[in-house]
């Protein structure tokens, strides 16, 4: 089933995001390969693809896991977590519907 990850970021947490940032994107790398991940990025601060020091607000990743239980084991286990950018993430079960 899908499950669709909703992280806030703390406020003033660009620089760690920053630096965490490669060991983030490989496990969303290592989902992909798996051919579970659906869609993953994040929320920029302001209307703009690259938002610069105003940085970024959250993410949200949809992707493909046994149940409730893996999907938030995989997300308690995000290095954005262990490091102190994310200040709260919900997993939430994911319809899609659309595109098909």
């Amino acid at each position: 089933m899908l499950f669709a990850i909703i992280a806030t970021d703390h406020a003033d947490s660009l620089a760690v995001r920053r630096r965490t940032r490669s060991a983030h994107l490989a496990r969303l790398e290592a989902l992909q390969a798996e051919g579970r991940l659906v869609l993953a990025g994040p929320h920029p601060a302001v209307d703009a693809m690259d938002p610069g020091e105003a940085g970024f607000t959250g993410s949200l990743v949809v992707a493909e896991f046994d149940d409730l239980t893996a999907a938030q084991a995989w997300a308690d286990a995000d290095p954005y977590v262990s490091a102190g950018v994310y200040q709260e993430v919900r997993v939430k079960p994911f319809i899609q519907v659309l595109p098909r």
